[in-house]
């Protein structure tokens, strides 16, 4: 790393008065980022669905807001010939000074880094300008003594119900129960099969963070029980009945069913936190295998996720000696995927031309793309990263992927000394394509069925968010390695209520039955579902499967009601967990007497 040099004396005011600038940037996004998430609270009391979900959306885009305001301040008020490369030097280390009590460095860090780059061109982004590593450490940051991280509850003293029902009523939500001491009864009885008969340590605690975490229709307490040297992770949802009472759901104690809450392919979160940094170990302590980078985007802070997402990217580049080459699969009309075997995501470039029948643009596409960004994917939509001008080590490229990239992206593609250049590109998690796993089955039924299941429930949740996705060939659906089935190519996505959802007319004459092409006009948006099958169900065993649980996907009645539940207002529940698991479906309302076990969530 290059070393920064220090100067003897920071002398310059234009440097001060451009740190100073960029900080306060910084904070008015964070104090509208914090704003936007304590709403939630009222939203959610209020059973404000739609209006949360506009609130979640309008968040995302802060961000790139506050970066360009600060970029239009610094371009109005700095001519080009006063920002020297010493000025640049010198207003990093007055930035750095500025952050030495700060609550969030680590993002005001990537705050500068937006704005720098969006001012300097590619070739001056070296580290005596941008913070290339963090500077300002994030541990043992204090937060404000009536604003803890998280609280600790002592339940040997006072008993495991009461702990529960104290930690509950902590939150001071402004909605009355259903039934709280029924729930907590419930949440009592789950608990004790996470601590079963072990004899308690002097240390047994619960952890709670301090802020519920929303999204969609639902609140949920997240946190950890400890008892000596072991730590039991659970999270309780909350949510509204029909009558608009709280209730708590259930409670989740798996690994596996914790991650998927957090899954890169799920809408962010809305939490309050002073100090993002201690949320983020906090939850490291819950999902010990989630990147870091994970971790920030689930909590809606995505640039930092990028951020570091990109330098763990750059350490593995720098660890590993394979080759990027063409994702296996088949390939795609709009984009150009490479991948490197040993970094479990994948490269996504546009191509600069379509053969037909694809109709759309770069710009169409690029649209598509930040609609699912702001969109609720409900645990079926891969989430993605946008970046340009990312360099990749020429003798890192295949000659076959390199010739693939300058034949259908020479746009986007430049090569500069030992390095290629690619413009702009999105990197997504790698799944197995859904028609090479179907493939890979081979005899085995129950995962064709699982697959299929899958497959099913996925373009249903996708229906329940307003989303259809266009084209529905399993090569556009990836299997995760929780076996969960997720969409993942957007280029003809639209919403649901855009759509035309009609039957194939009759024909009228056997020269209309027998033609090749359709007899009836067909509009824009126009979409035939009895037609799917001819694509879908040319394998028998598939079409088995796909009309035993899933046939209702083939008529015109099942995508018209669903239309017209969404243009009626109603906001459907997508569950995050299985539904087996829920406590409305336990009979008499008692916990189940043994233990839970994990097992793939097709039920979500």
């Amino acid at each position: 790393m290059t070393q920064i040099a220090f100067p003897k004396l920071l002398s310059s005011q234009i440097a001060f008065d451009i740190a100073r600038t960029i900080r306060d940037g910084f904070d008015k996004h964070y104090r509208l980022f914090r704003r936007t998430s304590r709403d939630a609270k009222r939203h959610f009391e209020q059973g404000a669905w739609a209006t949360a979900q506009q609130a979640a959306r309008e968040r995302i885009g802060f961000y790139d807001q506050r970066v360009q305001e600060c970029v239009q301040v610094l371009e109005d008020e700095y001519a080009a010939e006063e920002l020297t490369d010493e000025v640049w030097r010198e207003l990093k280390l007055h930035y750095i000074g500025m952050l030495s009590d700060h609550k969030q460095p680590e993002l005001a860090e990537t705050f500068f880094n937006s704005v720098c780059c969006n001012i300097l061109h590619r070739t001056y982004f070296h580290n005596d300008f941008i913070f290339v590593r963090p500077v300002v450490s994030t541990e043992y940051i204090e937060t404000e003594e009536l604003n803890p991280t998280y609280r600790v509850y002592y339940p040997g003293k006072d008993g495991l119900r009461y702990t529960l029902k104290r930690i509950i009523t902590n939150f001071q939500l402004d909605c009355p129960f259903s039934n709280l001491d029924r729930d907590v009864d419930l949440v009592d009885a789950r608990l004790k099969q996470i601590f079963g008969n072990v004899r308690l340590e002097p240390n047994h605690q619960i952890q709670v963070l301090s802020s519920l975490f929303y999204r969609n229709k639902g609140a949920y307490i997240v946190g950890k029980g400890i008892n000596g040297s072991h730590e039991f992770p659970f999270v309780v949802p909350i949510l509204h009945n029909r009558h608009g009472e709280l209730i708590l759901d259930t409670v989740l104690f798996d690994h596996e069913q914790i991650t998927i809450l957090f899954s890169f392919t799920r809408a962010y979160f809305l939490v309050d936190m002073e100090v993002p940094s201690a949320y983020v170990q906090f939850l490291r302590s819950l999902l010990p295998r989630k990147p870091r980078s994970e971790i920030y985007t689930i909590l809606g802070l995505q640039k930092q996720g990028k951020t570091l997402f990109y330098r763990d990217y750059l350490q593995h580049l720098k660890h590993s000696s394979d080759r990027f080459e063409i994702a296996p699969g088949i390939r795609g009309l709009v984009m150009l995927v490479f991948a490197l075997p040993s970094f479990p995501y994948v490269f996504k470039v546009i191509k600069d031309f379509f053969p037909a029948p694809k109709e759309t643009t770069r710009a169409q596409i690029k649209e598509k793309y930040l609609l699912v960004k702001h969109h609720d994917r409900v645990g079926r939509m891969a989430d993605t990263l946008e970046y340009s001008n990312v360099a990749f080590p020429r003798d890192r490229f295949s000659t076959e992927l390199l010739e693939e990239l300058k034949h259908f992206a020479p746009s986007l593609v430049e090569e500069e000394g030992d390095q290629i250049i690619i413009r702009h590109l999105y990197i997504e998690r790698r799944m197995v394509p859904l028609n090479i796993w179907l493939s890979n089955a081979e005899n085995d039924e129950a995962m064709i069925e699982h697959g299929l299941i899958e497959y099913g429930n996925a373009i249903k949740e996708l229906v329940a968010a307003n989303i259809f996705p266009g084209d529905m060939l399993y090569k556009n659906f990836g299997v995760t390695r929780h076996e969960r089935v997720v969409f993942y190519d957007y280029d003809e996505i639209e919403y649901i209520t855009d759509c035309n959802f009609r039957v194939i007319p009759q024909a009228r004459t056997e020269e209309e039955e027998m033609s090749a092409e359709p007899w009836y006009p067909i509009g824009k948006h126009d979409v035939f579902p009895e037609q799917f099958s001819s694509f879908l169900l040319g394998n028998p065993r598939i079409r088995k499967y796909f009309l035993k649980h899933h046939a209702d996907l083939l008529t015109q009645a099942f995508w018209q009601a669903r239309k017209q539940r969404i243009l009626d207002g109603f906001i459907e529940d997508v569950f995050p967990y299985p539904q087996h698991i829920r406590f409305c479906n336990l009979a008499n309302n008692a916990a189940p007497p043994a233990p839970l076990i994990s097992e793939n969530l097709t039920n979500e």
